[in-house]
């Protein structure tokens, strides 16, 4: 397997509105191919020295890794968490033509 240059992030979002406004953000301006929301997710994780327990939504979003900088830029931006989750994961090898259709919308052009 190879590196192929294109990316899955994953960010969290607190409710479906913020979820979906977030996802037609990125897909509209070409920052991802993609995204796929995923709810209800059960997040357990310590904030400000309290473990909190909340039901989020799950954005997974398809770009390459040249546009993960824009991407996070715009999330950051849109998103009503102090600290956002945004973690890239490379896609090690994939079917060629969906990695060519990930390169083909997520280009941040025709936006």
């Amino acid at each position: 397997m190879q590196d192929t240059g294109r990316v899955v992030v994953y960010i969290t979002a607190p409710n479906e509105e913020e979820a979906e406004r977030i996802a037609r953000m990125l897909v509209d301006k070409r920052l991802a191919a993609c995204v796929a929301l995923v709810s209800p997710i059960r997040s357990i994780y310590r904030w400000k020295e309290e473990v909190c327990d909340e039901k989020e939504v799950l954005l997974i979003a398809k770009t390459t890794a040249a546009m993960f900088g824009a991407l996070r830029d715009a999330v950051l931006e849109a998103h009503s968490y102090e600290v956002p989750e945004i973690v890239a994961v490379p896609i090690a090898d994939g079917e060629p033509r969906y990695l060519q259709w990930i390169t083909d919308n997520a280009d941040g052009e025709r936006a």
